[in-house]
């Protein structure tokens, strides 16, 4: 399943998804996320507290970041993470990636860098640990997002998924995933697609339950987290 990277019809695959397509899972894995959910809230609050306490005391900026991703049939909602970079993020990027045209290159193809001059000394600990992911816990329980599913992505990069959008469209972005448990950032934009869609193709909900056993190991492991 070899999907080429440029511009799609999004207005035609989100209507595809929302009418002919059923939600990924239906209402068991709606209830299994919610209950799972709030349980990880409970067991992991005084995690949660500490977490906040770091990223507050390391800068005194914001302590969550929400940044507007595409969930199901293309509706728009704030994806939740506990701020691992600069307030001014924005302009730092944009002076790094006119200075090197390597990581334009970079940046282009993945939307990701290897070194990123945004993220903080306390960012970098909690990306490595995938720990800034944990307030998308709220995310679930609102609706927004599944334990398992692709990767919550901006509209730029929903044009990256060409045909297969309407895959991303029908499922729910998840937590852990596919793309989490391959290697993360080492595998190509075209992989990650690639796994998003044999992930809807093919779900189960033994196969959510394999992804989140094996999401553990990858996450201690860190391999392509950064």
């Amino acid at each position: 399943m070899k999907h080429a990277t440029g511009s799609a019809d999004l207005s035609v695959g989100i209507r595809y998804s929302a009418e002919a397509r059923p939600v990924l899972g239906g209402g068991f894995k709606r209830g299994f996320d919610v209950a799972a959910a709030l349980m990880a809230i409970l067991f992991l609050s005084p995690l949660l507290i500490m977490l906040a306490l770091l990223v507050k005391l390391s800068d005194g900026g914001r302590v969550l970041y929400a940044h507007p991703r595409i969930g199901r049939n293309g509706n728009t909602f704030r994806c939740m993470k506990f701020r691992t970079m600069v307030e001014n993020g924005s302009e730092v990027l944009a002076a790094h990636l006119s200075r090197s045209p390597a990581a334009r290159a970079e940046w282009n193809a993945t939307r990701k860098l290897q070194d990123d001059p945004r993220i903080t000394q306390v960012g970098a600990v909690l990306r490595k640990l995938s720990l800034d992911e944990l307030p998308q816990l709220f995310n679930i329980l609102r609706g927004e997002m599944s334990f398992v599913g692709p990767r919550p992505v901006v509209l730029d990069e929903l044009h990256m998924y060409g045909p297969a959008a309407v895959y991303y469209l029908q499922a729910r972005p998840g937590l852990t995933g596919l793309w989490q448990i391959s290697g993360r950032n080492d595998v190509s934009y075209g992989q990650r697609v690639d796994l998003d869609q044999h992930y809807v193709e093919n779900w189960s909900f033994a196969f959510d339950l394999l992804i989140i056993i094996k999401t553990l190991p990858a996450v201690i492991s860190s391999r392509g987290s950064y």
